[in-house]
């Protein structure tokens, strides 16, 4: 059964002002020096090598500030009403914004996050019968009965305010602060997807027992296992570390940005049951991507594309209809953390993978962490201190 633990409700008329400068540390973190070039697409079709090439606008393309001087917005999401309800990484805080009058205010506070490396409050969704089931999501590391935890718990909204934040999913955090993963995102089967790292130590990844680390879980709105789950409360596994993934509206099928190490951040298609390949057999220097992608049973699945230096990949979003012209049309945009720009790459006719080399379409304010699809179909992302939408430039 769900537990009650740990929690302040606040008011609607608890309305403190935007706090501003606090930066979340950008999501590759990784064992190596950080990569700072992005290297263009090579010959195959999952691979991105060969020649260096510096970013550059391939669209005309702007980022419209909707809210800035915000304290690390994490992960965010849209109500039915247009509303932005954001996390504040480090303090646990979830936040209501009205993006056509500015106002921000205090829902709720999740207690004992720790805000450590790429731990803290990461993702957020809201019931997907939301104004008759008003029931918050959020995935979070934080101190619980005396152990650090990485949990999904779940808040009910009555009136302006949040009560009774029950733990659904609660599996231990690793001692090393990096690779929790974060991302959540209720599914066009009204499932709800978590992503949860492997903390940094590669074996959870393909270890199918009780960690659900490394893995893609798919989950009832209660927080057990979703029938048809191939393994328990696991979906997919093999995984390292991701901080975006989305649907895509046409096929309904599920694509994921993943963190490599020194090498290989990828872009997968992710199915039922899938091993992504990573694993205590990892490294790179051999034949990419197949080097980080060589732990666990067969098959195992390969990017569909990849980056054989890595740019800090986070998010995922597509663009239907989304505003931005013919051209991007179609188009799956993510984020460059490590060059600070925001990129698409075409899908292919089937959309089963893509048939172009990815582009920038421009250079973000700051860093990009979470992306989503907002009202009218058009793009937002989040980075250290706002958040912002794409338009025409």
């Amino acid at each position: 059964m769900p537990n009650v633990d740990g929690g302040t409700a606040v008011t609607a008329d608890m309305v403190p002002q935007a706090k501003g400068n606090g930066m979340m540390r950008t999501i590759r973190l990784l064992t190596a020096a950080t990569c700072l070039v992005l290297l263009s697409p090579g010959a195959g079709s999952a691979g991105m090598q060969g020649r260096t090439a510096s970013p550059t606008t391939a669209a005309a393309v702007k980022a419209v500030p909707v809210k800035t001087g915000l304290n690390g917005p994490s992960g965010f999401t849209f109500s039915p009403a247009g509303k932005i309800w954001y996390l504040e990484r480090g303090t646990g805080e979830i936040r209501i914004l009205n993006p056509k009058t500015g106002s921000d205010h205090l829902f709720f506070t999740i207690g004992g996050v720790d805000g450590t490396g790429e731990r803290g409050a990461l993702g957020i969704d809201l019931d997907p019968a939301f104004r008759t089931r008003p029931f918050v999501y959020v995935y979070v590391t934080r101190t619980w009965r005396g152990a650090l935890r990485n949990q999904l718990v779940r808040i009910k909204k009555s009136g302006g305010h949040g009560i009774g934040l029950h733990v659904l999913v609660s599996t231990p955090a690793s001692s090393d602060p990096y690779h929790n993963g974060g991302r959540i995102l209720f599914g066009p089967d009204h499932k709800l997807y978590v992503m949860i790292g492997e903390g940094h130590h590669p074996v959870n990844a393909q270890d199918l027992t009780a960690n659900l680390r490394g893995k893609i879980l798919r989950l009832d709105r209660d927080g057990t296992a979703a029938a048809g789950d191939p393994h328990g409360r696991i979906w997919s596994f093999g995984h390292r570390n991701s901080f975006g993934f989305t649907f895509d509206p046409k096929t309904r099928r599920l694509w994921e940005t993943e963190n490599g190490p020194e090498c290989n951040d990828e872009i997968n298609l992710i199915v039922k049951g899938g091993n992504y390949g990573w694993g205590p057999n990892e490294f790179c220097g051999g034949t990419a991507p197949q080097d980080t992608n060589n732990s666990g049973p067969k098959p195992r699945h390969l990017p569909k594309r990849y980056f054989a230096n890595t740019i800090g990949i986070t998010g995922a979003a597509f663009c239907i209809s989304c505003g931005l012209g013919a051209a991007l049309n179609g188009d799956l945009v993510f984020g460059d953390v490590n060059n600070v720009v925001v990129r698409a790459i075409n899908m292919n006719a089937a959309r089963t993978g893509f048939s172009k080399a990815p582009r920038a379409l421009l250079t973000a304010p700051t860093g990009v962490h979470s992306m989503e699809v907002g009202p009218n179909h058009r793009i937002y992302f989040s980075g250290p201190t706002g958040i912002y939408r794409l338009a025409p430039a």
